[in-house]
């Protein structure tokens, strides 16, 4: 097991070795911040953004928090999501859950008081929704791993219809939906299926006013 003092061994090893093989990377990368992604994925210590898509540091903004939530009231999130879009222009955003996932694993069971049971509240609710889909699959395990799934879809949702995006239509930022699996350490795209599981359906949705006003 590692200790703290061995972490700044490491970093200091890790940016030597850099700065061998890249010179001037590290002067380059002060000077700009132009990442071509955005990142909303879960805090899971087995799930590094940068690493298991191959890129540098500086190339991808990154959002993490239990479970890859975005909620309407994280104003972390949101405002991760305004500087993205509105400041860093970003075209591309992904939404990556993983396989697994605890926050998502404690969403089917019952609670236990705790502060972090308040957040996957919101998990709960998109089992609630989905109850009848979840428990078509025959085993618990591969209940959490369509619950997994699913909660990556509903994401999605939310960050396309979040007030930024709307806002910013007319740019046509892309919203991905990405899950990885720890247990092979490939991501698996899932954004071909978010249109058909929507967080709120039509027919909950508040219809617009038609051309007299009602």
């Amino acid at each position: 097991m590692p200790r703290i003092e061995d972490l700044l061994q490491n970093n200091r090893a890790w940016r030597d070795q850099t700065e061998r093989d890249r010179p001037g990377f590290f002067q380059n990368l002060a000077s700009q911040q132009e990442p071509r992604f955005l990142w909303i994925g879960c805090a899971d210590s087995r799930v590094p953004a940068n690493q298991i898509i191959g890129l540098d540091p500086g190339m991808v903004f990154v959002h993490r928090n239990v479970a890859n939530l975005v909620v309407h009231s994280d104003l972390n999130c949101l405002a991760v999501l305004d500087y993205a879009v509105n400041v860093l222009r970003i075209q591309d955003i992904i939404v990556c859950g993983h396989y697994g996932c605890g926050g998502v694993t404690a969403a089917l069971q019952p609670g236990s008081g705790r502060i972090v049971d308040h957040w996957i509240r919101h998990v709960r609710d998109i089992a609630k929704f989905y109850r009848s889909e979840v428990e078509a699959e025959p085993t618990a395990a591969a209940q959490i791993r369509r619950l997994c799934e699913l909660n990556v879809a509903v994401q999605v949702v939310h960050v396309r219809e979040s007030p930024v995006l709307q806002a910013a239509a007319e740019r046509n930022v892309r919203v991905h939906g990405w899950i990885y699996d720890v247990a092979d350490g490939l991501l698996r795209d899932l954004t071909p299926t978010v249109d058909a599981l929507r967080a709120i359906e039509p027919a909950c949705r508040i219809a617009p006013p038609d051309a007299a006003g009602r």
